[in-house]
């Protein structure tokens, strides 16, 4: 946490000198100490003091300046820190000044120069004005804070992006009195939101992520030119290759499209992952992967995707969506899947808007006491709904099928039985979302069995069904990818006929490798794969077994 600030001001340099020796002297160990001898000067610094977030808790002002009075600075400076403590600077002939302050801009107190000794005439009065202060205290957040609109699908972008990141930011409608309030900070009225308040004051107005991520401190540029390995995805799989990679001593490098973690990371609770008994979050296990990825000395960057790749004398050379390229000797392609559309009338129109992939945990403090309706039958959708009733007044799940049993572990079912307001509902599918030009307001829903449809009031909703690998970046012709869109490895690449000629070397393919030799996928990118963490976990790190044995040849 930051200190709180005390500000003196006082034209009189020697006077100034003395006070900001004894004010220091005193409260250093808890306080910052900040001086000057203009009062335009100390103004400008209390703006800029605001911008970032900062406290200031007590105002310390001669009565005499050139510039302009101490009451009046006094004034002033009580519209950007109102609840901050104002005492006067006085000589014996400004009494009357003072006293009449004390209800014009509620002085706090007046104090009489000289005040030697200062342990009698000073910290006394100073004392009690900053423990009453301590009182009604409540420190601001300090770190990002984004500024926007709830049903805002830019809005919704920048804080998704920000939370799978594992960075903690405060939202501000911008609605509020402390987004009016901030927006008239920054001069940003009747400007396109969202904009980003950095915690050194610094304002992005409406980011994009590459950006942001580089004013985070976040790379979006590789920065060697050449690597033993570079693996394209951030999941679970591709966090697990970059730390085995990187302890074995291989130039690794991770590029991740979004957010490292995946699908995995967006999920509130994970209670199968082998050594975990009470279960983990998704943001805990990739705060913890990412901690060891870094710790091995693996380059990251991020968000950043890969738009091709190609060989060129065993080489392959990634093209990245900046027009980059990076060289590397192995691959290991692990961008995993995503959750599928919802096709229904109107998804589209209000996706980041009251419609949200995923991103329960993202959006569930939004949900408070509101209607969520939650789409899919899978693991990602019964946490998603569990995490959801926390907020929400009802949750409830629609599935195509009769029930839950077919498609959803047994514990999380159990869960779900056991929280009142979660529904599940068979037999449903959304047929339209329907609402004004800001956000969902109703669903039309329709009943398979009997082909009815009706329409019912929704807050939100949120989509987990099926998986869509992510491999519209690849070109067939270069590597194998089977009907459904996943990327053949291993024998696969070989038995079948149509393909057999697909393969370039004499030995057989190893288990991960692709139709391209050196080319590696892992985790639920690849064709057959389990969809589990700890199988992914586990191709992550057998793929770098098969890197060492490819490099080993060439």
């Amino acid at each position: 946490m930051k200190k709180p600030i005390i500000i003196s001001v006082d034209d009189d340099q020697q006077v100034l000198r003395s006070l900001k020796r004894d004010l220091r002297n005193q409260y250093k160990a808890d306080y910052r100490i900040i001086s000057t001898t203009s009062a335009s000067e100390a103004l400008e610094a209390v703006k800029e003091l605001k911008k970032k977030g900062e406290t200031v808790a007590l105002f310390l002002s001669d009565q005499r300046m050139p510039e302009m009075p101490g009451v009046n600075f006094l004034e002033k400076a009580r519209k950007f820190f109102p609840d901050a403590k104002r005492a006067l600077l006085t000589a014996y002939s400004d009494t009357q000044a003072a006293i009449k302050a004390i209800n014009d801009v509620q002085l706090d107190y007046y104090l009489l120069k000289p005040w030697d000794p200062p342990e009698e005439k000073l910290f006394p009065v100073l004392n009690e004005l900053l423990e009453d202060w301590k009182l009604s205290y409540r420190p601001d957040f300090q770190g990002i804070r984004v500024v926007g609109y709830q049903y805002s699908p830019k809005s919704h972008n920048i804080k998704d992006w920000l939370a799978a990141n594992l960075k903690p930011y405060q939202w501000v409608d911008a609605r509020s009195d402390k987004g009016q309030e901030l927006l008239k900070l920054h001069n940003y009225e009747n400007k396109e939101l969202p904009f980003v308040v950095l915690e050194s004051g610094e304002a992005l107005p409406d980011p994009d992520l590459p950006s942001l991520a580089e004013k985070l401190g976040m790379s979006a540029t590789a920065a060697e030119s050449l690597y033993d390995v570079v693996i394209v995805g951030g999941g679970p799989a591709g966090m697990a290759a970059a730390v085995y990679g990187g302890s074995e001593g291989l130039k690794t490098l991770l590029i991740e499209k979004r957010a490292p973690g995946g699908q995995a990371g967006t999920s509130s609770r994970i209670e199968n992952y082998l050594g975990f008994p009470s279960g983990l979050s998704g943001s805990e296990l990739t705060r913890r992967a990412m901690a060891q990825t870094l710790r091995f000395g693996v380059e990251v960057v991020s968000p950043r995707e890969v738009s091709d790749i190609y060989i060129q004398d065993n080489y392959k050379i990634l093209t990245l969506d900046d027009g980059s390229e990076v060289k590397t000797r192995a691959v290991i392609l692990t961008t995993g899947v995503e959750y599928r559309h919802l096709p229904a009338e109107g998804a589209d129109k209000f996706a980041g808007a009251g419609v949200y992939y995923g991103a329960a945990t993202t959006e569930a403090k939004a949900c408070e006491n509101k209607i969520v309706y939650v789409v899919g039958g899978g693991n990602s959708a019964g946490q998603g709904a569990v995490y959801l009733s926390k907020f929400a007044k009802e949750v409830h799940i629609l599935i195509r099928k009769p029930d839950l049993t077919s498609s959803m572990s047994s514990y999380l079912i159990d869960q779900i039985d056991g929280v009142k307001n979660i529904q599940v509902h068979g037999y449903r599918q959304i047929q339209e979302i329907c609402g004004d030009d800001d956000h969902i307001q109703q669903l039309l829903i329709k009943n398979l069995e009997d082909d009815s449809s009706f329409k019912t009031d929704a807050d939100s909703v949120f989509i987990f069904i099926g998986a869509r690998p992510r491999t519209e970046w690849i070109e067939r012709s270069k590597i194998i990818i089977d009907e459904r869109g996943f990327i053949v490895t291993g024998r696969d690449v070989t038995t079948m006929d149509k393909r057999a000629k697909a393969w370039p070397l004499e030995r057989a393919p190893y288990l991960l490798e692709t139709c391209q030799p050196g080319v590696f996928a892992a985790g639920d990118v690849r064709s057959g794969a389990m969809n589990r963490v700890a199988s992914a976990v586990g191709e992550g790190a057998m793929a770098i077994k098969f890197v060492h044995a490819y490099l080993a040849e060439h």
